[in-house]
């Protein structure tokens, strides 16, 4: 049975240079933060836990301080194992500045290493990452140069190349979920996902660990209906209640986003009229009915809303990588949950579908994009930002639509009869000549046969035999000195150059519609 502890005393149990495997997702989705601030406080005022392994599958935190930058101080950390940093800004820096070991791996492979870990295998053979920058004939998934350890191995089985993702101890899985009973199994009935937690909890049990659970309330013992026990106590060793406890960071609980009811489509704000919305409805249209799609974080969500808004939601069903199917993706801080979620289901399952080519159709954002088709996401500047799910689902899906702004660093632009006009140009270029880090391989693409496109508020490109050909440009931009001359190499120009949709730059809907005919290719209809 699992013993009820208060948070403090739960603190206690980490130890010197323990390996923590944490569940979460940014925006305070299945977030423990409130044990993690008591594991922060007992470092600062002891010394203790030092030399920690911290594995966080997606991104944890609020970019304040919260989440997986609770453990970013100097000694407290010996090594940390990212899907995503995007939201630890301080331990980006002790990365940076080689006070860590620092690595990031697919979001997707370390969420189904866990079951890997689990089940006491060897690791996880999968052929995500290969030709990226996790693949070890490039940076083997390292960050820098403190990194030293091979995480990663390329092999060959059956005369096709792999990459093995090794399998390692967990001595504490710190979960999180709605309800505790006092046997200490725990349900999630008020959480927007499910993420992790069963098998995070199995990988630290069969590892000889412990697992924490942090829980808003607590129920009587055989109280709980068994369909809604997420984690099972013979799993869970302490249990730590948090009365307080918000569902994300936006809201203590949202009911439309762990499916109690369903909200009217109407009461979803639709998106600004401005660049952001520009790129999301060029994506939009390359949308069929009965789709199944995966949308990426930052820009490429934009899709959904403009879905919602040209009432196309019914006949698309939307994904996302922490196990949400069907509905409409929330958008910002809160990427992770869903609105009117048709199924939620656990993170490794997930992955399972997607790595096996189940995604019609992906939309990603993209930092840089060079030449060659690569797209980085990953690493630029002094940013680390991580790949999170990028790699499994952009090497996965049937068809790639990468979204982003043309150039940014104060980009402004607006609209007028249909046409695009560039008030001020963004001071940095995205299509560069060489990415700084490869997050996406054209040349997988073009191995695997991948249909790709790049679309941008003012030019539209496809891959085309390992490199780019620009196949439309904005009603109203100049081709040589607006986008041309804003690149740093020169992409092929279509013989058959279009103008984009006019209706793109035109406020209101675009009453895009679509006929009854599905597209007999599509089996999701």
């Amino acid at each position: 049975m699992a013993r009820l502890l208060k948070r403090d005393e739960a603190a206690t149990l980490i130890r010197d240079g323990s390996t923590l495997l944490l569940t979460g997702s940014g925006g305070g989705l299945m977030d423990a933060d409130f044990i993690y601030e008591a594991i922060e406080r007992r470092f600062l005022e002891t010394g203790h836990p030092q030399g920690l392994t911290i594995v966080h599958i997606t991104g944890i935190g609020d970019g304040r301080g919260g989440g997986v930058d609770r453990f970013a101080h100097p000694g407290m950390v010996r090594r940390v194992i990212g899907g995503h940093w995007g939201w630890s800004p301080k331990m980006q820096q002790l990365a940076l500045s080689e006070q860590i070991e620092a690595y990031n791996l697919p979001q997707g492979v370390l969420s189904l290493l866990t079951r890997e870990i689990a089940a006491r295998r060897k690791g996880l053979f999968t052929r995500v990452g290969l030709m990226t920058f996790v693949d070890p004939r490039l940076q083997g998934g390292k960050l820098n140069r403190a990194a030293k350890e091979d995480l990663v191995r390329l092999i060959e089985l059956e005369g096709e190349e792999l990459l093995f993702y090794r399998s390692f101890p967990v001595d504490v899985a710190i979960i999180r979920g709605t309800t505790a009973d006092e046997s200490g199994n725990i349900s999630v009935e008020w959480e927007a996902a499910n993420l992790d937690v069963l098998s995070a909890a199995q990988a630290a049990r069969n590892s000889g660990g412990i697992v924490i659970a942090q829980v808003k309330r607590l129920a009587r013992r055989g109280t709980l209906n068994p369909r809604l026990v997420k984690v099972p106590a013979h799993l869970v060793d302490v249990v730590v209640v948090h009365p307080g406890q918000w569902q994300t960071c936006e809201a203590e609980y949202n009911p439309a986003f762990s499916g109690e009811i369903r909200v009217p489509p109407d009461i979803l704000t639709p998106l600004d009229f401005g660049v952001r919305k520009l790129v999301a409805r060029r994506a939009a249209l390359e949308l069929k009915p009965g789709s199944l799609v995966n949308l990426g974080f930052g820009i490429a969500d934009g899709v959904a809303d403009v879905a919602a808004e040209e009432g196309l939601c019914e006949r698309l069903t939307f994904t996302i990588e922490q196990g949400i199917i069907g509905g409409v993706p929330a958008k910002g801080a809160i990427f992770g949950a869903g609105w009117n979620p048709d199924a939620i289901i656990d993170a490794p399952s997930q992955f399972d579908f997607y790595h096996g080519g189940g995604i019609d159709i992906a939309f990603l954002g993209a930092a840089q994009v060079d030449a060659r088709g690569n797209v980085n996401v990953s690493k630029f500047g002094n940013t680390i930002a991580g790949c999170g799910g990028f790699i499994d689902i952009s090497q996965t899906a049937k068809r790639v639509v990468f979204c982003c702004t043309f150039t940014t660093g104060g980009l402004r632009v607006r609209c007028e009869d249909q046409r695009l006009i560039i008030e001020k140009e963004g001071s940095v270029k995205k299509f560069v000549r060489e990415v700084e880090h490869v997050t996406y391989s054209g040349e997988y693409a073009r191995l695997h046969n991948q249909p790709v496109l790049y679309v941008t508020e003012r030019a539209v490109f496809e891959l085309v035999e390992g490199h780019l050909r620009l196949v439309e440009i904005a009603p109203g931009v100049d081709l040589e000195s607006q986008v041309l001359s804003q690149m740093e190499f020169v992409p092929e120009i279509s013989s058959d150059l279009r103008l984009m949709d006019p209706r793109i730059f035109a406020e209101g809907r675009m009453n895009l519609g679509w006929s009854e005919k599905v597209d007999p290719e599509l089996r999701h209809a």
